[in-house]
């Protein structure tokens, strides 16, 4: 990645759901510079340095192929796998092929949609913390699941995955939604995993421990598979 693409990622504008934590971290910067003293005036800038860069929001461009998903979230695949999607959303028994995206501290936490359609059904379901590159954190931790309709009816979920240290789960969609792949629609503080959920009958193109790029990289084809003649 050249030097510029770097400096605009790590130089990004927050997400609106830093501002708070950034408020706060100025505060007590100010704080300490005007009245208890430097320790608490450097505590503060640090803090508010770790907020610019953890709560940044790069631009991203959505691949212009059709018929394709994208990654959720920016990260590393944990596990790729045939699971059954969370029994919240009703999407029926059948296993179909989860790829899940283990989100670092150091990694962009804004969601995006992995592909155009219609948000049918949202569920959030309390649970655990545990460490969210475990695999039973699909079924144990804390999530916000989200069934989204593609234009040819197909179904695919998109789960938000609370973590060891994440402890707050954000989602501005609502059932009923008109999206497109590579939107922004959440974020998920300090630490986390986002899995997808292919339609039945699609495959990932991806491989464990490969890097992904929220909105961009193309982690399955949606075009049906041709039938032998």
């Amino acid at each position: 990645m050249a030097l510029g693409q770097s400096l605009q990622i790590v130089l990004a504008p927050p997400h609106p759901a830093g501002r708070p934590f950034l408020l706060i971290g100025a505060a007590v910067a100010v704080l300490g510079g005007l009245l208890l003293g430097a320790w608490l005036f450097w505590l503060g800038l640090i803090f508010v340095l770790f907020c610019l860069y953890f709560f940044r929001d790069p631009t991203r461009v959505a691949p212009e192929r059709e018929n394709v998903v994208v990654a959720p979230a920016d990260g590393h695949i944990v596990s790729i796998v045939q699971a059954v999607p969370p029994e919240e959303l009703g999407l029926g028994p059948a296993p179909r092929w989860r790829v899940a995206i283990f989100l670092s501290v150091m990694d962009v936490h804004v969601n995006r949609v992995p592909a155009s359609g219609t948000v049918t059904r949202i569920a959030y379901r309390h649970g655990k913390y545990l460490s969210a590159n475990l695999d039973k954190a699909s079924v144990d931790n804390e999530r916000n699941a989200i069934a989204i309709r593609l234009t040819d009816g197909r179904d695919l979920a998109v789960v938000q995955i609370a973590g060891l240290i994440a402890r707050r789960i954000l989602c501005d969609l609502r059932e009923g939604d008109t999206v497109q792949a590579g939107d922004r629609f959440g974020i998920i503080r300090f630490g986390s995993r986002t899995d997808v959920y292919l339609p039945e009958g699609i495959r990932p193109g991806v491989m464990e421990g490969q890097t992904m790029i929220g909105g961009e990289t193309i982690i399955a084809d949606l075009t049906p598979p041709k039938l032998a003649l």
